[in-house]
């Protein structure tokens, strides 16, 4: 996959290193320089002195990698020949490609600034620098390999001199990246048609989200300890598995239900709050008295509903910034299961559907429980929202969790330059689970 947005840069020479040993990433290869037919000059073969780093060594997948070839040595010459052959400064234009490779294939086109130092009639061209950016799109080693540039020169007349690998080999390795899937979130729940009852009643719990055909086992809980009371079932065509759980251990504070020999995070639902409500008689010439507290539910409201972006002028692109409607959760659950609140946008869609890719919008999360709270709220790392989805904040789960939080967040919506005018518009979906 070719990217792309090219951003300048300056005119550099070798990075700095130890005396005798190259820096990470520096590859030299034989070259051919084809000089442009107006200079009237032969091909100019020798090596070429190159270096790829990228700005993201270990990215996920979604997020925009910046890279930045920098040419240190190179056999092209000036193409301005004849008496007073000169190059003056900051005509020298540089251009190239970035070879990828391993789980992700394609080019990324690179550009530098117009910016060079006068260069004599005959002389080698200058070091330049140049710059690109691409999207990752699969989890894995990613290699990056210096490919073809050309230097155009401005002066007097247009002339580009076109450098490339001599000979069979291409220019070898000089930047390596590992890419990170994004994590999948776990749609497994479970739902309880009562939160209370005496020793031995049945509960009907509806466990949802689970592969269709799966084993469920439903499971009453204390603490993070299973108890005696278990029934199992086969979730249906969609996921769902309806069952009478007999709650007869009074120490189940919850119900939980999952795939496999054992609950886990990623295989189970998070737990649903259940009280055993014990009404044996008292003692004589003594009176029990029971207060119960009902458990609430697990909900969140938003300030206003319409995001509004900043303006980007037309041919330039950049970053149009913004802030999502205040999110406010509230866990009143009263049971050891935490929360999380992902969010996913879809493309932007404009003027005769034209589309921004959703992977354009990043966002920075922030979370703050109100006072009072059980639970510390975390917010979700800052980067790329996208259509698979990012997570805006969540809560962890512990013995007794609950409590207010308000979340926000900036988002910036990266424009390419010369995106037609009009207005784009998405939808941005906040899921609570």
């Amino acid at each position: 996959m070719a990217a792309l947005v090219a951003t300048t840069g300056g005119v550099l020479g070798a990075p700095a290193a130890a005396e005798g040993e190259a820096p990470p990433g520096q590859v030299e290869f034989p070259t051919q320089c084809l000089a442009p037919q107006e200079a009237g000059l032969p091909p100019a073969d020798g090596p070429t002195t190159a270096r790829i780093t990228v700005d993201d060594p270990a990215p996920r997948v979604g997020d925009t990698v910046t890279v930045t070839y920098q040419v240190i040595r190179t056999p092209a010459r000036n193409p301005v020949g004849g008496a007073g052959g000169e190059l003056p400064a900051d005509v020298l234009t540089p251009t190239g490609r970035i070879l990828l490779a391993g789980a992700q294939s394609g080019e990324v086109t690179v550009v530098g600034a117009k910016r060079n130092e006068p260069v004599p009639a005959g002389a080698p061209l200058p070091a330049v620098t140049m710059t690109g950016t691409f999207t990752v799109t699969a989890p894995g080693a990613i290699t990056l390999a210096p490919g073809p540039y050309t230097l155009h020169t401005g002066h007097l007349l247009d002339l580009d001199t076109t450098c490339t690998a001599a000979g069979p080999a291409a220019a070898p390795l000089s930047a390596r990246l590992t890419a990170a899937e994004l994590p999948t979130a776990n749609l497994r729940s479970v739902f309880l048609a009562t939160a209370h009852g005496r020793p031995g009643a049945e509960v009907r719990v509806t466990a949802a989200g689970f592969p269709p055909g799966a084993a469920v086992t439903v499971a009453g809980r204390a603490g993070a300890a299973e108890t005696a009371d278990r029934v199992s079932a086969t979730a249906d065509d969609l996921g769902t598995a309806v069952v009478r759980l007999r709650v007869t251990d009074r120490t189940t504070t919850a119900v939980v239900a999952y795939e496999g020999a054992a609950w886990s995070a990623r295989q189970g639902s998070g737990p649903a709050a259940y009280t055993v409500v014990d009404a044996a008689p008292p003692a004589s010439a003594t009176q029990k008295v029971t207060a119960t507290v009902e458990p609430g539910a697990l909900g969140m409201t938003q300030a206003g509903r319409d995001i509004t972006l900043g303006t980007v002028p037309y041919g330039d692109g950049g970053a149009a910034p913004g802030r999502i409607g205040t999110v406010t959760v509230t866990d009143a659950r009263g049971g050891p299961a935490g929360w999380s609140l992902t969010g996913k946008v879809t493309d932007f869609t404009g003027p005769g559907g034209i589309r921004i890719p959703g992977a354009s919008l990043s966002w920075t999360p922030s979370c703050t429980a109100a006072p009072g709270s059980r639970s510390p709220c975390t917010p979700g790392s800052a980067g790329v929202v996208g259509p698979e989805g990012a997570l805006l904040a969540s809560t962890p789960d512990a013995p007794l969790v609950g409590g207010t939080f308000t979340i926000d967040a900036t988002v910036t919506l990266h424009v390419p330059p010369y995106t037609p005018p009009g207005a784009y518009t998405a939808v941005l979906t906040l899921t609570l689970l």
